[in-house]
């Protein structure tokens, strides 16, 4: 085994970034989701997972996730109804 495969002898690197976005309004399931389709239409999404009532979205990507790819986020949000507020500090 090269020092690049992990344990589970696995020799591909995880590539996947995750990111949490606060958005308001999400009080009910339809909310939940008309955001996170609105979010996984957005290219370079992999992942979306929306809390009803806390309005934390978590969004996983291939890529790192930029300020950029933040206003897509925003934008997106936006247009489907919703108040975007920014990122989680981790």
């Amino acid at each position: 085994m090269s020092g690049c495969c992990t344990p589970g002898g696995s020799c591909h690197a995880s590539t996947a970034n995750t990111v949490v976005y606060k958005v308001e309004g999400i009080g009910s399931a339809h909310c939940q989701g008309v955001v996170t389709d609105a979010v996984s239409a957005l290219d370079g999404v992999t992942a979306v997972t929306v809390e009803i009532g806390t309005g934390l979205v978590t969004v996983t990507t291939a890529a790192e996730a930029d300020e950029a790819f933040d206003a897509l986020i925003a934008a997106n949000v936006d247009e489907a109804g919703y108040d975007f507020a920014g990122r989680v500090p981790a």
